[in-house]
């Protein structure tokens, strides 16, 4: 029996059209365009059903509101589809499919992002590919997660990040290996593929006040003090190396005990695309173990804002969302010797 997939088109490159402009968004188009492309009617392609939102958005503009629709969306067609493929512009892909992989708990389905730096309205692009390889991998292939595809590459939502503006290998996924690889054949790697849950559950976000920091040379932390108030929920640092930041003469510990007076959570990552952050490696970091900060291990910076997002929306105490953040939850960081969890 030919399986079944609800594609939901959020908006992006992929499904634009060209205009007197430049390419914008246009409703029904992508419609039109794929009933053009023959080989969606092959039976190697589960059948679909097209979700177009409105408005269709650039990913720029997806917020934790949009965040929350899709999820409801998947809970609410779940038991009638064998998996799902979401249309998302690149900029923001990665950090949807890390909310997404905390929202939904127990997946026993595909769920699959992906998108295109050219669209499908051209006649070069990778668009197609992307699509129809989508479309093959959530109906046909067993890989309960939230997933990321492009460029060939299957990888876990939580441990993407985009890496290119303009390359058609838009992705990488630094720290973890990619799920399955599409290649003459599709190679799933079942190994690295997380066990598929009993039930789904669904925990919505709700908006939260979280900032992140890069920390470059020369930093002058006194700047930021006006943004630490009792509102600000939590702040990402993207510290140096394996979580080092300039002392500055003392202004960093005034930044970071004001954050702990408030009740913020401290998180820091790591600037490297490639590594983790661990707090107390250097003495540099020293000033972040006193604040009582989190390390952020080998978490991208999407992962990272999306989970602080995920333990404030439960309402847990600053202890638990602390511990929680060094804990493993969906396979979004490594599992270190002071950590818990399965990979």
């Amino acid at each position: 029996m030919r399986k079944k997939v609800c594609l939901i088109h959020t908006g992006g490159t992929i499904g634009m059209a060209r205009t007197e402009y430049g390419y914008a968004p246009k409703k029904g188009f992508l419609q039109s365009i794929l009933s053009g492309i023959y080989e969606l009617d092959s039976e190697e392609i589960p059948a679909f059903d097209l979700i177009e939102y409105d408005p269709l958005l650039d990913s720029s503009n997806i917020s934790v509101k949009e965040w929350v629709k899709i999820a409801q969306d998947i809970k609410g067609k779940y038991d009638h589809y064998d998996g799902f493929v979401i249309l998302h512009g690149t900029d923001t892909m990665a950090y949807t499919a890390s909310a997404l992989s905390f929202m939904l708990e127990g997946l026993s389905k595909p769920v699959i992002l992906t998108g295109s730096q050219i669209p499908l309205c051209e006649i070069r692009n990778d668009a197609r590919d992307n699509l129809i390889t989508s479309l093959m991998m959530a109906g046909n292939y067993h890989v309960p997660e939230v997933c990321l595809f492009f460029g060939n590459e299957l990888y876990r939502g939580n441990r993407a990040t985009k890496v290119s503006s303009d390359e058609l290998i838009a992705f990488d996924s630094p720290n973890y290996p990619s799920l399955a690889e599409a290649g003459v054949r599709i190679t799933i790697k079942e190994r690295v593929i997380r066990k598929a849950g009993l039930e789904l559950k669904l925990s919505e976000f709700v908006p939260q006040q979280i900032a992140v920091l890069k920390i470059f040379p020369g930093i002058q932390f006194e700047i930021f003090e006006n943004i630490l108030t009792s509102n600000l929920k939590g702040i990402v640092f993207e510290a140096f190396g394996a979580g080092n930041i300039p002392e500055n003469q003392g202004a960093l510990n005034r930044t970071l005990e004001k954050a702990e007076e408030n009740g913020t959570v401290i998180v820091v990552c790591t600037q490297c695309l490639r590594g983790s952050a661990m707090i107390g490696e250097y003495e540099t970091s020293l000033s972040f173990a006193k604040a009582g900060a989190v390390s952020g291990y080998d978490m991208t910076v999407e992962a990272a804002v999306t989970k602080l997002y995920y333990l404030l929306s439960m309402n847990y105490d600053l202890d638990m969302v602390k511990k929680l953040m060094g804990t493993n939850l969906r396979g979004e960081l490594s599992v270190f010797k002071t950590t818990q969890g399965n990979q």
